[in-house]
């Protein structure tokens, strides 16, 4: 499974973003999908997942808001995506999306290359 990741970019405090993961190589319906993000000199920590049925989990950092962060998939395309609104500076990150047969936990199977997030105050 390759997955590519994108819509990062530079956005406000306050902004939103898109960021999507398309998968190939194989149908990654049955597997759990997930965002996991690494901020500059921290290590890379976890923001949310989604299973193969739609059931959704999101970090404590997030759960708060998790409204504004919101994970979906879309099995027909093959690609999942995290809607990121009224976003704040320390949501910058490099965020990475990812896959596993089974569940997503701190070492999915599958990693996709990371798309940067820059929010500015």
């Amino acid at each position: 499974v390759q997955l590519q990741a994108s819509g990062g970019g530079l956005v406000q405090a306050g902004g939103s973003l898109r960021l999507s993961c398309v998968a190939s190589g194989r149908t990654v319906s049955s597997y759990a999908m997930g965002w996991f993000r690494q901020a500059p000199g921290k290590e890379r920590e976890f923001v949310a997942a989604i299973g193969w049925s739609g059931n959704t989990s999101y970090a404590d950092s997030v759960k708060g808001r998790f409204t504004i962060f919101t994970i979906s998939r879309d099995n027909a395309k093959n690609m999942m995506a995290l809607q990121m609104n009224s976003l704040k500076p320390e949501d910058t990150a490099v965020y990475y999306c990812a896959a596993d047969q089974r569940t997503i936990t701190t070492t999915p199977g599958y990693w996709g290359q990371g798309t940067l997030v820059t929010v500015s105050s």
